[in-house]
């Protein structure tokens, strides 16, 4: 009897919860329906998404071809076709007394010394603005001209990995040249070559210089597969060095801070690891950046400016890519959670520069400004991860991006992009091109060695001073040189002295070169770069 009660009381009981999970089914359906339903209801009354016009803008083609010259006129090296009529062979020497050849390569700004952080850097964007927007580069044949000056930067780095462990990540004493004002074809002062290794390690150049090749290796795997296997190869190493000997290298090497004074090295890790991903489709590299250090290193949620010290914005634009058009069924759940963390956060920042906020701060003339020094590379940085996130939206077909409230078309992000573009190109309230010759008026006093000094000149060191001091414009045009910028009230001082302001660099030209290819024309960007 007790045995028959009991069954009888499981029995009722299996189809009380039977009912239960039929209900729960068909409510679920309903919500389901209904939410279906009121997207699409939405989606019907919400305007036709759209689209950048067709065809080449001519004042963007124009400015790039301009932009694209800096990366001539900062050349190191025995110059092949030189087109910068008083530039000349610099440099021959750099690397001799520890028996490597590091003569080519870029001098970073305005003085002459190969700084490998920025250098590095620059060819990190200007391959990734390669990969986007390779084909609008083509349209207006200059494809050629950026992977030239790409491939000046990566056959230095290559010389600069002579083993494993060791990267030569400068060239030139900088308090040395710092006390001397004289152009790169006739400067005599000694120029040491110093290195990071195993026991001064230095993570995040070494992370920088692995980024820069994986990049790299991708722009010319169908052009020299030999090359590209070369830099593919120096990248891993370069990793497993970077991520096995943790440490800043401007605290193992202290005289650097003053220059390039690096915050960190994580972001570095992760921004080496998303391009060898790229560049390998290894799954290792995914699993780094996300289930293995993605909690750890990325400060999700937290949208930070892109610069040559923080990568922490591009490499979440990076990752959105898998996430947008790249989705693989062997990524795991965990992975594929994290990677949505990096979407969110690049997402964070596109509403930051598309939402009034105290945190996204501009100039009356609408400028993104974050920085007195340098001003322009966080505008024109964040300008180009915008463009590149809209054509992220546009291929995979993404409408719309929901920020606090409101829905934005990846139209909003270009259209932000293309503000910034032409405030650079002279619609701002100076009514003055930043992009040395561009324009009727761009600035006559760029703080930069070469462009100030007469060809001709007989000055050495010290008494080449009297350059820097002229009141005459500089003899030499710095063309495609992008400057520091405007302060914050939007005036800019062209004064040969004020460095904060008129010294131009490599990556602010990597940056615009990117922007500017990518307004320059439309299209989508290819769903994988391999």
């Amino acid at each position: 009897m007790e045995a028959k009660t009991k069954f009888k009381s499981d029995s009722t009981e299996w189809h009380w919860w039977l009912l239960v999970a039929v209900i729960a089914v068909l409510v679920a359906g309903a919500v389901y329906i209904t939410v279906w339903r009121n997207f699409h209801d939405l989606q019907n009354k919400l305007p036709h998404i759209r689209r950048p016009p067709r065809g080449v803008t001519q004042k963007y083609s124009d400015a790039l071809r301009i932009s694209t010259q800096f990366f001539d006129v900062q050349r190191s090296g025995r110059l092949e076709n030189n087109q910068i009529e008083w530039r000349g062979d610099s440099g021959l020497r750099d690397g001799k007394e520890e028996n490597i050849d590091l003569s080519k390569g870029l001098y970073d700004a305005g003085d002459l010394i190969k700084f490998g952080f920025p250098m590095a850097f620059t060819a990190t964007i200007l391959a990734w603005s390669i990969l986007e927007y390779g084909q609008h580069m083509e349209a207006v044949k200059e494809l050629k001209h950026a992977q030239e000056s790409l491939k000046w930067i990566t056959d230095y780095l290559i010389n600069a990995h002579p083993s494993d462990n060791v990267l030569y990540i400068q060239v030139g004493d900088p308090d040395i040249d710092h006390k001397c004002w004289e152009r790169p074809e006739t400067t005599t002062e000694k120029r040491p070559a110093i290195q990071v290794n195993n026991s001064y390690p230095g993570s995040d150049v070494a992370a920088e210089t692995a980024a820069a090749m994986a990049a790299a290796s991708l722009v010319f795997k169908n052009h020299d597969a030999h090359y590209s296997r070369s830099l593919l190869k120096h990248a891993q190493k370069l990793f497993e060095f970077a991520d096995s000997y943790p440490g800043i290298y401007s605290k193992s090497i202290p005289q650097i801070q003053d220059y390039y004074n690096s915050s960190g090295y994580l972001d570095e890790l992760l921004w080496a690891a998303s391009w060898l991903y790229h560049a390998t489709g290894d799954g290792y590299y995914i699993s780094y950046v996300t289930v293995m250090h993605g909690n750890a290193f990325a400060n999700w949620g937290n949208p930070t400016w892109l610069s040559w010290d923080d990568k922490l914005a591009g490499m979440q634009v990076l990752l959105s890519r898998v996430n947008f058009l790249n989705a693989e069924n062997d990524i795991s759940i965990g992975e594929n959670m994290d990677l949505q963390m990096y979407r969110r956060t690049a997402e964070a920042l596109m509403c930051r520069i598309l939402l009034p906020s105290p945190t996204s701060q501009k100039t009356s003339g609408g400028l993104i400004w974050v920085n007195e020094w340098d001003s322009l590379q966080y505008s024109i940085a964040t300008s180009f991860l915008a463009v590149v996130f809209s054509d992220y939206m546009f291929t995979s077909k993404t409408p719309y991006l929901y920020c606090s409230g409101k829905l934005y078309e990846p139209m909003d992000l270009r259209e932000f992009a293309i503000s910034q573009a032409d405030y650079v190109l002279g619609n701002n309230p100076m009514n003055m091109s930043y992009l040395v010759g561009y324009g009727l008026k761009y600035p006559q006093y760029v703080h930069h060695r070469g462009a100030s000094i007469q060809v001709n000149a007989t000055t050495g060191c010290e008494d080449g001073f009297k350059w820097l001091n002229s009141t005459k414009p500089n003899p030499n045009l710095a063309i495609g040189a992008v400057v520091g910028g405007p302060f914050l009230n939007d005036t800019y001082i062209d004064s040969r002295n004020n460095s904060m302001q008129a010294e131009p660099t490599t990556y602010n030209s990597a940056f615009f070169v990117g922007l500017l290819s990518g307004l320059v024309t439309s299209s989508s960007v290819v769903r994988s770069f391999t």
